[in-house]
């Protein structure tokens, strides 16, 4: 057993090297880790005492890139999923069983309106007038593209003002939980009480710990559920859900890509559970707006319960991209600084030009021969004359962009071909992405491949990912492909229990002391203390990346404040995407969160010279937890693990 101390009393006047990486032995106040081995226990009885909550409700809200929705389900009937009501307003030629992910404030910054709604507003202010209006659309994708994101992280509006994002995050969940209570009071008859509810909200499952944890600050802030009661609330992962839901469709609930037939010997109501044998491997890609999630699940059976394979991987490989490309294209026949003008100076127009583009990119199809005409805006075709004093037309002569047009209706006309290239480099990403996927040990015998999530309806990349991969496994679209994960999340309110194992996406542990080994360690580690010799910065792995996790599992350590008289413990987590890490300076490795122990409320016994803190950290779960026991009084210590403000 290694021996394992850190951090005694040691006060400032122990002179430590300066390092980015103070160890806990240097650090001032930081606490030590006595000398228990390092254990895993599978649900320790201790370690669950978890009162379980009765709901009457489970509501899910797919909070999206691009378009948002939620659906519940009655816990007394949990066979019976209610997607939302319809909304106002929605987009000719597009299902309204959302609706976008766009939020308007006023200029005061006051919450106005959500979704359709805030398009049509804004869209019918006063141009001068909607400048001062915060227009956001689109916003999600932050919280994946920010390495450093904090509770302070700013988003921007279309007027180019900034507005801090949990604001906005926490706006839109409370408009989900207001409008889902009021439909649900509307069904009951009666008022429905926030407390009856669980919420579910779904995030990518490549998402880092931060981002997940600042969802879940967004929803307290919304009034969802609170510090206290954290349970209300659970986060699903995006590609996870729609695994849970995918495989409990009926044959005739799904298109098969491989055959176009529901064939293969099942009748139209079985499930494909019924093609479903005990150890089947499956991969799930969520193609959605701001990400790709891949996710690959086998069924263990006779429960059906899910266990992960390999680790959830992707990358911000959505529809986004197609825009964006679409943007590339405009700034080559504009100009980059006409586009970016006429973005700020006619924010309202350029979210309807956007907006046109979306419908014509859904028309883009592999065997598509007519042209797709875009509207131009009027306000586009006329400050471009004012910015560059000659016509849209002229530009387009002149770009020598091959196959994008201008027809006299005031139109961008574009060969199927020119859609089709705005499509290529995110589709490429797709695949590229599947095909390191199938490559992995862990991913062969893969038997089917389902594909959802927003982007699976574009038939150019059901094309690409039947033509890649359709000779590997059979490839299956599920009707409903859009409310997918939406079904899924309000199945896993009601048993979040039924993914069994996962797999850990990083490498976790803390820094501590270890004897020093001479040969073993580096001589630049040593440190020597009241005559012992202690090698410092070693990683105290927790858990390593891709590792497999059951749920409830947890890993277990003992913890000693510096000083009887301590109160607070904070430890420093640290993160490493590789699995094979020695200290916590290797190359790679990154402080990524605290733990934070709070001994108040223990303090009414006798305190022994040596306090022992056990610790238990859950892995298994979609979010890290811990908790935490005073050996010495056996009461539960309040234990939180950071990622967000540390």
């Amino acid at each position: 057993m290694s021996e394992k101390e850190a951090g005694s009393d040691a006060g400032p006047r122990e002179t430590a090297p300066t390092s980015a990486y103070s160890s806990p032995a240097r650090s001032l106040g930081d606490t030590g880790i006595t000398p228990l081995s390092p254990s895993h226990i599978v649900n320790d009885s201790d370690a669950n005492v978890t009162e379980q909550q009765t709901f009457l409700v489970v509501v899910a809200i797919d909070f999206g890139t691009t378009s948002s929705g939620y659906a519940y389900s009655f816990t007394k009937e949990p066979e019976c999923i209610h997607v939302m009501r319809r909304w106002e307003g929605g987009d000719p030629g597009v299902s309204n069983q959302k609706t976008p992910t766009t939020i308007l404030l006023t200029p005061e910054r006051k919450f106005h309106s959500f979704g359709y709604a805030a398009r049509d507003f804004y869209h019918d202010l006063d141009p001068n007038e909607a400048k001062q209006w915060l227009y956001l659309e689109k916003f999600k994708m932050k919280l994946h593209t920010t390495g450093n994101l904090t509770m302070e992280t700013d988003l921007t509006a279309a007027n180019g003002k900034k507005i801090k994002a949990l604001e906005i995050f926490a706006y839109a969940l409370q408009y989900f939980k207001e409008q889902a209570l009021k439909e649900l009071s509307d069904q009951a008859g009666s008022e429905f009480e926030n407390s009856d509810v669980r919420w579910v909200i779904t995030v990518p499952a490549i998402w880092k710990q931060p981002a997940k944890q600042f969802m879940r600050q967004a929803a307290y802030q919304a009034g969802m559920a609170t510090p206290e009661n954290p349970e209300q609330l659970i986060i699903a992962l995006e590609p996870e859900a729609a695994s849970i839901y995918c495989r409990k469709l009926r044959l005739h609930q799904m298109i098969d890509l491989s055959s176009k037939a529901a064939v293969n010997g099942y009748t139209s109501s079985d499930t494909v559970g019924a093609g479903f044998a005990q150890g089947d491997r499956y991969v799930v890609v969520d193609s959605g707006g701001g990400t790709v999630d891949l996710t690959v699940h086998q069924i263990r059976l006779p429960e059906g319960h899910l266990k992960e394979l390999y680790k959830s991987t992707g990358g911000p490989y959505g529809s986004l991209g197609v825009d964006y490309e679409f943007e590339k294209l405009l700034c080559k026949i504009f100009g980059e600084d006409f586009i970016e003008q006429f973005k700020i100076k006619r924010p309202a127009a350029w979210v309807d030009l956007m907006i046109a583009f979306e419908s014509r990119k859904r028309a883009a199809a592999p065997d598509r021969t007519n042209p797709l005409n875009i509207n131009l805006p009027f306000s586009f075709i006329d400050y471009y004359k004012k910015f560059r004093g000659h016509s849209v037309e002229h530009a387009l002569r002149k770009s020598n962009v091959d196959f994008v047009k201008w027809s006299s209706q005031g139109m961008l006309r574009m060969s199927p071909d020119a859609m089709n290239a705005l499509f290529k480099p995110t589709i490429d990403n797709i695949i590229d992405h599947l095909r390191d996927l199938f490559e992995k040990p862990e991913v062969t015998d893969v038997k089917f491949l389902f594909l959802v999530g927003g982007f699976a309806e574009a038939p150019l990349l059901q094309q690409a990912v039947q033509s890649a991969f359709g000779n590997k496994c059979r490839i299956i679209i599920p009707q409903d492909v859009g409310l997918t994960i939406l079904k899924g999340a309000v199945l896993f309110g009601l048993d979040p229990a039924v993914i069994k194992v996962r797999r850990s996406p990083l490498t976790y542990g803390v820094g501590v002391l270890n004897r020093y080994v001479e040969g073993k360690h580096p001589p630049d580690k040593l440190l020597v203390k009241d005559g012992t010799r202690w090698c410092t910065d070693v990683f105290d792995k927790f858990i390593s990346a891709d590792q497999s996790v059951a749920l409830g599992e947890t890993v277990k350590r003992s913890y000693t404040p510096a000083k009887p008289s301590q109160m607070l413990i904070v430890i420093n987590i640290y993160s490493a995407e590789q699995d094979n890490v020695n200290f916590i300076t290797d190359p790679g490795v990154k402080k990524c969160g605290t733990l934070r122990l709070d001994l108040t409320g223990t303090d009414d016994t006798p305190l022994p010279t040596r306090r022992e803190i056990q610790t238990f950290m859950q892995f298994g779960d979609t979010e890290i937890k811990a908790i935490a026991i005073d050996i010495p009084t056996s009461k539960s210590v309040k234990a939180g693990i950071d990622f967000l403000n540390y």
